[in-house]
């Protein structure tokens, strides 16, 4: 299995610290708000790589924190009026909420920044003892950068150019720092927000030191894998080496992944070009397994463009991924049909040779998954098992044959987080009437009618369509 390193910029084998097992870090959401789909990538993403290791046998550690201390909550707090406890509490359950739509799966531990204070507290001290970190009159505790000699080794940055960014802009207590590239450990408290007492003032944690004192209290000073997106290189997962590399003395994370960035219409989301969605407002319209299937039609590390047009479905990223996991979907229940209706028995001679070949796109499916987890690839593979299901399986198959083919589907596409099970949906009595009405009025040539009441149904949100099976409605 390849894995391309952040670290070394290149694909490496992977190589646990411990045969069998994987020890893995996901940084994971600033709980103040519903999370965006920009936040869903990673959790779909690695979830994924996840859900591969557990595939092949391993045993894995997945450890993704909730950042529950941060001014963005304190600022949800005062503007509802309400404490920063409050507003993360609300938001961790929504995001959970959202993360089982995705069928993402819980982390071994979600670990909370604030439950971990004391860990935070003894690691700046050692840094401190060590020489790494000093507290300035304030009581604000810095990063001594010029003290790691590999600092940027991630970023792939060096410290004169960083120091050349820093010459024309006037950082905030630069006065007091030793040297302007030195960040933030601990900080003094401001009126009105949260604080915790420490040896060096009453405050609160740097956001980087938290991600390296959970990361260390639940996988362990060295861990294999350490992930999220690409935003967090510089200079949060940089800073991250540098607390624990220097606190611990050994290496902190073999291999470093980062998902590309979500663009929305190939612009940044925003609010402010009203173009930001949020998982809730994707599920309002949509089974969020189509939104999982979007996120892995591509490769993690490639830059995702997500569209919306209401008025050509061919241009609009979840109705082309909610087409694609249909065609996925009517395979599986082809098979299921199949499994109800056929003969039972063995399979033929011919059916084994059929087995044997399919098994070729599990292969397949496989190869693309080692190589740096390539979904999109392993989704193609998924696809031409699903057209071999459809080709050799028919009404008169024995259903050793069908569950055999079903069996290979429904393992892969549960690696991807997919679920073959389609969501049977109820139309109230009113609706189904309208339909009813439309289908005699076509029977009767009262075409004018028939449009008349698509048009209806149309301001209800089902949208009909005429098919050779007869009509089908889906909701708009």
């Amino acid at each position: 299995m390849k894995i391309y390193n952040t670290l070394t910029k290149k694909k490496e084998d992977f190589i646990p610290l411990e045969e069998g097992k994987v020890k893995m870090y996901v940084c994971g959401p600033t709980v103040y708000n519903l999370i965006h789909i920009g936040n869903a990538r990673p959790m779909i993403i690695f979830d994924t790589v996840r859900r591969y290791f557990e595939y092949k046998g391993y045993e894995v550690n997945y450890v993704s924190n909730f950042t529950d201390v941060d001014d963005k909550i304190i600022a949800k707090a005062v503007e509802e009026g309400i404490s920063s406890e409050e507003v993360s509490r609300r938001y961790i359950e929504e995001c959970k909420k959202d993360m089982a739509g995705m069928n993402v799966r819980p982390a071994t531990v979600h670990p909370q920044a604030t439950q971990e204070i004391d860990g935070m507290i003894e690691m700046i001290s050692t840094l401190i003892e060590k020489g790494f970190a000093y507290p300035a009159k304030d009581g604000t505790v810095y990063f001594r950068v010029k003290m790691d000699p590999s600092y940027g080794k991630l970023s792939h940055k060096n410290l004169e150019d960083l120091q050349s960014g820093f010459r024309s802009l006037k950082v905030s207590g630069e006065d007091q720092k030793e040297d302007p590239l030195d960040f933030v450990l601990w900080k003094p408290k401001k009126e009105g927000e949260p604080f915790w007492k420490s040896p060096w003032c009453d405050g609160r944690p740097g956001w980087h030191i938290e991600c390296s004192v959970m990361s260390k209290k639940y996988l362990g000073e060295e861990i294999d894998i350490h992930a999220g997106g690409e935003d967090l290189i510089f200079p949060h997962h940089e800073n991250e080496i540098a607390q624990s590399e220097c606190c611990n003395g050994k290496p902190f994370a073999h291999y470093w992944m980062h998902n590309a960035f979500l663009n929305i219409d190939n612009r940044k989301m925003s609010k402010s070009l009203g173009n930001f969605f949020t998982v809730r407002d994707i599920g309002n319209l949509y089974d969020l397994q189509v939104l999982r299937f979007f996120m892995l039609n591509a490769h993690y590390r490639s830059p995702l463009n997500f569209c919306r047009d209401t008025e050509d479905a061919s241009k609009d990223s979840m109705e082309a991924s909610k087409a694609s996991l249909t065609r996925l979907r009517e395979a599986a229940a082809r098979l299921k049909d199949v499994l109800k209706t056929g003969e039972e028995g063995t399979l033929t001679l011919e059916e084994e040779t059929l087995v044997k070949e399919a098994e070729g796109f599990r292969a397949k499916f496989e190869e693309a998954m080692e190589d740096d987890f390539n979904t999109a690839d392993a989704l193609a593979a998924v696809f031409e098992l699903a057209k071999f299901a459809n080709t050799h399986v028919t009404e008169n198959s024995g259903t050793a044959f069908a569950q055999a083919l079903y069996h290979e589907l429904e393992e892969l596409t549960d690696v991807l987080g997919l679920s073959l099970d389609r969501k049977e949906e109820i139309l109230d009595e009113e609706i189904e009437n309208l339909i009813a009405e439309r289908q005699a009025a076509r029977k009767a040539k009262d075409f004018a009618r028939a449009d008349e009441i698509r048009g209806i149904l149309l301001d209800k949100g089902i949208q009909l369509k005429d098919t050779r099976e007869g009509v089908k409605w889906e909701r708009v």
